[in-house]
């Protein structure tokens, strides 16, 4: 197996087209090419993570943080990220970071919070905009039922719980096949008049690719009439933090000691018990602050995130108990996650999970 083999994959559960602008998900270091022997799973790709790997004969590492956000102009081993970029490509170890684009799917990392806290009817607390594209294409009518099953087959029509869906209408069309066409009907230099079909579909926008290629493969045409547009509708599969329902209901207390024994954290910070039972719960893998008033317009009790400023503690305004569990704590079984979905993928590819405890932050 090579390297391409573990991208593609990763990048299929959890497109790139996905992570937010200042992120740097993806293959950071190492050949695509590269044959693989063994793979460690980590949340933070640090200098004693790279020496695991060389000490176990793990050739590719696969961190949730990238180990580079932005442009480095020299490499001269002066900060731990250039020593860890030099002494993996000494080493000849691949580093793949899938970081926010894992957050923003609904099987990714607040789906693995939201399951440790046994939420149940979970959904995409803030759904992002702008990721969905609707299709218009148009052919004969005799050839409805195959195209859209190639729509369909490429993964178009998906729309919440609801799948194959498409709308279609009816209309004149008209060309004049030139003389070096190759038409499938009408006659060269005449205009030919057809009764045709136009198809629409929505899609997430990552799938465009496939979905055209589909469309161009099974479509009649020499040349196909068709328009994508970018669509504003909020796609509720892809989007920032999770809220769900926490069945078993009870006070602030009994949910803090949840959290402490969950995701055995050192201390937790919070706002002033506002002396109701907690039953719906907002979540969030990491930074989370900037979903406070989502959190609060969506009716949830408590907001579950980490990284809150000291000003950050009065966007609460007694409408919610906002729970800062710590950056490490609430991402930790991220790795988990990895290593089952790749497990799964590639049963017999070797991989394990770091030994090394990368929080950066000790509790006294």
């Amino acid at each position: 197996m090579k390297i391409k083999n573990i991208c593609d994959f990763l990048e299929s559960y959890a497109p790139l087209a996905y992570q937010e602008d200042y992120d740097n998900s993806g293959l950071i270091v190492g050949n695509p090419e590269m044959e693989l022997t063994k793979g460690l799973v980590c949340l933070d790709c640090t200098e004693a993570v790279v020496n695991e790997a060389i000490e176990t004969g793990a050739n590719i590492i696969i961190a949730h943080h990238p180990i580079v956000f932005s442009g480095i102009k020299q490499f001269q081993g002066k900060t731990y990220v250039e020593r860890v970029v030099m002494k993996a490509i000494q080493h000849q170890i691949a580093i793949y970071a899938i970081h926010t684009n894992l957050d923003n799917v609904k099987l990714g990392v607040n789906k693995t919070i939201a399951d440790k806290l046994g939420l149940v009817n979970s959904e995409i607390l803030s759904p992002k905009e702008g990721t969905l594209r609707k299709l218009q294409c148009y052919c004969p009518n005799e050839q409805v039922g195959v195209l859209r099953d190639a729509l369909f087959a490429a993964g178009a029509g998906n729309i919440g719980n609801y799948a194959e869906c498409s709308f279609v209408s009816t209309g004149e069309g008209t060309f004049k096949p030139g003389h070096k066409s190759k038409a499938y009907i009408g006659e060269k230099g005449i205009r030919h008049y057809e009764l045709e079909t136009c198809i629409e579909v929505i899609f997430p926008q990552h799938l465009q690719a496939d979905i055209i290629k589909n469309m161009m493969d099974h479509h009649p045409y020499e040349e196909v009439a068709y328009q994508v547009f970018q669509i504003d509708n909020p796609n509720q599969a892809i989007g920032a933090g999770m809220i769900g329902i926490w069945e078993a209901s009870g006070d602030l207390n009994a949910f803090l000691a949840l959290c402490k024994k969950q995701f055995n954290t050192g201390v937790i910070k919070h706002t002033a018990d506002l002396g109701k039972s907690i039953h719906k719960v907002a979540i969030c893998g990491g930074s989370g602050s900037f979903l406070t008033k989502n959190a609060i317009k969506q009716g949830a009790d408590v907001l579950l995130t980490s990284d809150f400023k000291y000003h950050q503690f009065f966007d609460a305004e007694a409408k919610i108990v906002l729970i800062d569990i710590g950056h490490y704590e609430s991402e930790q079984f991220t790795m988990d996650l990895l290593l089952e979905i790749i497990r799964n993928k590639f049963p017999t590819f070797a991989l394990s999970l770091t030994k090394i405890n990368t929080n950066p932050v000790f509790y006294y």
